[in-house]
């Protein structure tokens, strides 16, 4: 069932719909899959630049889903003699590799178009790679998840169209800093529905009203408006609108989606994140006007993402994530 502010979802793309990934960054597009003219390392590179870090097996299904592994294994070893990425094994695994670039690599990257104004994020040790790894690979077993379920449905979602990382301004040199900011496009026919949403992915690392605080972050960005910078000479200030604005034409819809626990433990989480859509004041205005849901991840990976899986964060019968 498509909401009022949702028909305008079924327009084309704008520039104003563009991922944002610094508190300065200008808005521009991201929704281009990797060009079949480009040769694979080269999709290595921009999409390790773009994921941060991911696995052998989460680069062949990302890049190359009905390919064997060798696929990509081989040009990620020419790579890594050419110093321009590396990997770290996972502790407890069968040798399995974790792949991220290094200084040179990102260097290398950091001005192809779909990754112009990202900031790099080398790693420059193995130490270093394996702090970040956990919550890392689980954001992109995340969105292995959406792309999946995307391509079997035709659904117009490319490895480039999920930007983990993306911070927005709140002023006062605070920052809303999503796991990840996810652009899709769900086709039926003719019509074409624009989706985007910000992704928070929980492994039970934080108390469960840690988690449920995030959702009045995002109240304060949904209700935040920037003030326009001082002059020598005071002036009446017009109201400039909500900062999204800048990014987005509505803003996102937040999905939380959660892990690492028994079940009974993931539906406390999830009944905490309705109790704060429902107690806190801003919240609960933000959730009249704002999709929010939460799924297991488990549940994404064997249903799919637009299985009734989710559960409304404003209370109802689980639905798919592109009907909250």
């Amino acid at each position: 069932m498509t909401t009022p502010a949702e028909a305008y979802e079924t327009t084309p793309a704008t520039p104003a719909e563009a991922h944002v990934t610094t508190p300065a960054a200008p808005a521009h597009a991201y929704g281009r899959a990797p060009s079949p003219t480009e040769p694979l390392p080269q999709q290595l590179l921009i999409t390790l630049a773009q994921h941060r870090m991911a696995t052998t097996s989460q680069l062949l299904q990302l890049l190359r889903p009905h390919a064997s592994r060798q696929t990509i294994s081989a040009p990620l070893n020419t790579l890594r003699r050419k110093s321009l990425v590396d990997y770290t094994v996972l502790p407890n695994s069968r040798c399995t590799r974790a792949w991220y670039l290094t200084p040179e690599g990102a260097r290398l990257t950091r001005d192809h178009p779909a990754l112009r104004h990202r900031p790099p994020y080398p790693i420059t040790s193995a130490t270093a790679a394996s702090l970040k790894t956990p919550h890392t690979l689980t954001v992109v077993r995340t969105h292995l998840a959406f792309l999946t379920d995307a391509r079997n449905r035709g659904h117009e979602h490319s490895p480039l169209d999920w930007t983990p990382e993306v911070a927005h301004p709140l002023g006062e040199k605070e920052n809303v800093i999503a796991d990840a900011v996810m652009h899709y496009t769900a086709t039926r026919g003719p019509q074409r529905r624009k989706l985007r949403a910000f992704i928070e992915v929980d492994r039970t690392t934080m108390s469960s009203e840690r988690l449920a605080a995030k959702l009045i972050d995002y109240a304060r960005l949904w209700a935040h408006q920037p003030q326009p910078a001082p002059r020598h000479r005071p002036r009446p200030r017009a109201a400039t609108g909500p900062g999204w604005l800048r990014w987005y034409p509505l803003f996102p819809r937040v999905l939380f989606i959660l892990t690492a626990a028994d079940r009974h433990r993931l539906e406390h989480r999830i009944a905490d994140l309705q109790a704060m859509a429902a107690q806190h004041p801003l919240v609960a205005t933000m959730a009249r006007q704002v999709p929010l849901g939460a799924a297991v991840l488990d549940d994404l990976e064997e249903h799919s993402p637009t299985a009734n899986v989710w559960t409304p964060l404003t209370g109802g019968e689980p639905r798919p994530w592109t009907e909250l």
